[in-house]
C-alpha cells in the first residue's frame, strides 16, 4: 500500500471534544505537525497529550516553505497539516502544499472533520441540496460587486464574515436584494454561546444591529427565486 506523505487533519472549530479519535491518532504518529499558529494549536495538542514536534506553516510563509516540505516528504518524512480551526484548505492554508505534493507524486490524505459552513447550512432551514461557498467576503473594495453577484445566484450561497463587518454586510445586501430574501447567520458554532438567527434579511439585520456581535460568523443566503 502506498505510504501517505501528507495528512490534512481537521481541528475543532470551537468545542475541543469535536476532535476525532483518528485525528488524534494521526497527529501522534506523524513525524511533524505543520500548524497555522503554533500557540493556538499548542493548546489542542496539550489537551490530547500529543507530543509530536510542531512547526509553523501559514499564509505568510507557505509559498516559501512548500518546496522545502515536499523535499522532506520525498525523503520519507510524514507530515500532518492543521490550521487554527476547521479543515485545512477551506479559507485557510493548504491548497499550495496539496498541489505541490500531487505534482511530486506524493500521496495526500484528508481526514473528515469539522468545517464551519456545514453545520451552518444544515441547520439554517435553507435548501442545502445545491449551494456555492464563496469564502470570506471582500473587506471593502469589491464587496458591493460580490454581493450583487450573490443576489443573482439561484443556489444557496454560503460566506464567512467578520463580526465587526456583519451588520454593514447585511445592510448592503438588503439594499441590493430587498428586505425579504431569507438569510441565516450562525456564530460561535459548537461553542458555549452558539447562536443562529434565520429569517428575512430585514429581521436578521435588526436583530444583530441591536447587540454586540462576537465570534466567527457564517452567513447562509437563500438563492434567488427562479422567474416564472
Amino acid at each position: 500500500m502506498e505510504k501517505t506523505s501528507l495528512y490534512l487533519v481537521p481541528t475543532p472549530i470551537g468545542n475541543l471534544e469535536d476532535m476525532t479519535f483518528r485525528s488524534v491518532k494521526v497527529l501522534k504518529e506523524v513525524d511533524t505537525i505543520m500548524a497555522e499558529d503554533t500557540r493556538t494549536s499548542g493548546k489542542l495538542l496539550k489537551h490530547y497529550e500529543i507530543q509530536t514536534k510542531m512547526q509553523s506553516h501559514h499564509t505568510f510563509n507557505e509559498h516559501k516553505s512548500t518546496e522545502h516540505l515536499v523535499d522532506r516528504m520525498k525523503s520519507g518524512e510524514v507530515i500532518a497539516l492543521i490550521t487554527d480551526a476547521g479543515t485545512p484548505g477551506i479559507s485557510d492554508p493548504g491548497y499550495l502544499l496539496v498541489r505541490a505534493c500531487i505534482t511530486a507524486g506524493l500521496k495526500v490524505e484528508c481526514l473528515p472533520g469539522a468545517t464551519a459552513f456545514v453545520p451552518a447550512v444544515v441547520k439554517s432551514g435553507i435548501p442545502s441540496d445545491r449551494f456555492t461557498f464563496e469564502g470570506f467576503l471582500p473587506h471593502k473594495k469589491g464587496k458591493k460587486t460580490k454581493l450583487e453577484e450573490i443576489e443573482k445566484e439561484e443556489r444557496t450561497v454560503i460566506v464567512y464574515e467578520s463580526p465587526y463587518r456583519l451588520v454593514k454586510s447585511l445592510e448592503m445586501f438588503q439594499e441590493i436584494a430587498g428586505p425579504d430574501r431569507v438569510v441565516s447567520v450562525s456564530r460561535e458554532i459548537s461553542k458555549l454561546f452558539e447562536e443562529t438567527k434565520t429569517g428575512p434579511v430585514s429581521e436578521v439585520l435588526a436583530y444583530f444591529s441591536s447587540k454586540e456581535v462576537k465570534g466567527e460568523i457564517v452567513i447562509v443566503i437563500e438563492g434567488k427565486p427562479k422567474s416564472k
